[in-house]
């Protein structure tokens, strides 16, 4: 990725979150009262900051009407079922904000690119999903995409670290192992399900997030930015456009994503 981005120092870190985590007091307290349903995918390549990112989101969140979903391995009865019936149980009932760490796109990524699905199951998914979280929206459901965006380096560095860590081995798998010699099909994998799925009713938002600290305050501005909200603070809500953005074709070209 080209393009230099601010540094964040820890101090100015945790007195920028500490703000951002009261705004997000207020918009939960504004969705309770207007039955409003928020509903926000968290997708990106391994150890791109997903789990360190949703837990700063939710900290101080009430737990009764914030849920944090991430689905593990399909059963048998899943795979034998519609593709989006394991994800529609956990979409968000009135006065609730789900997010879910990995989505339905994991049939575009993980699945595509280590052979968990067929072509056809592939392409059934990639030709219906817009379909499907069309009807979420018109629903009513306030629908949200970020893509956490890592480079190859960090990847691997992040990687390394989380074996070192014996707190972290949870989050080790064989997938952690075919990330990085499968780094370039991740990448046309990626490419392909933005192209595809895309759109004005459901956007993807990319984030530069090398740097997990300025990820993680940049996609909390980013939502607080798009969404209405009683006592909004303008000044602390306003995101760095360098650091998370609209996708468009040109990203790749420019440099403002990862090859």
């Amino acid at each position: 990725m080209d393009g230099k981005l601010p540094k964040i120092s820890k101090r100015e870190y945790e007195e920028g979150l500490h703000l951002l985590q009261i705004e997000l007091t207020k918009l939960q307290r504004h969705f309770i009262k207007y039955n409003e349903r928020i509903l926000i995918l968290f997708e990106g390549r391994d150890a791109s900051g997903k789990d360190g990112t949703i837990k700063r989101i939710v900290e101080y969140l009430s737990p009764r009407e914030t849920r944090v979903v991430a689905l593990g391995k399909p059963s048998d009865r899943d795979r034998g079922s519609w593709y989006f019936q394991r994800f529609a149980p956990h979409l968000p009932a009135a006065q609730e904000m789900v997010l879910f760490n990995r989505s339905w796109y994991n049939r575009a990524g993980v699945e595509r690119v280590m052979g968990f699905c067929t072509e056809p199951e592939y392409e059934e998914f990639m030709g219906s999903v817009c379909e499907f979280e069309h009807l979420l929206v018109h629903a009513g459901i306030k629908l949200f995409k970020y893509y956490l965006d890592i480079s190859k380096k960090e990847q691997k560095k992040r990687l390394e670290e989380r074996k070192r860590d014996p707190l972290k081995q949870w989050k080790v798998s064989d997938i952690d192992e075919a990330a990085l010699g499968r780094w370039n099909a991740y990448s046309r994998a990626r490419n392909e399900m933005f192209a595809r799925t895309h759109n004005v009713v459901a956007p993807w938002t990319l984030v530069r997030a090398d740097d997990k600290k300025l990820a993680r305050v940049s996609v909390i501005k980013d939502i607080l930015t798009r969404l209405e909200y009683d006592g909004k603070d303008e000044k602390t809500t306003l995101p760095n456009p360098d650091v998370v953005f609209g996708y468009h074709e040109d990203c790749l070209k420019k440099g403002m994503i990862s090859e």
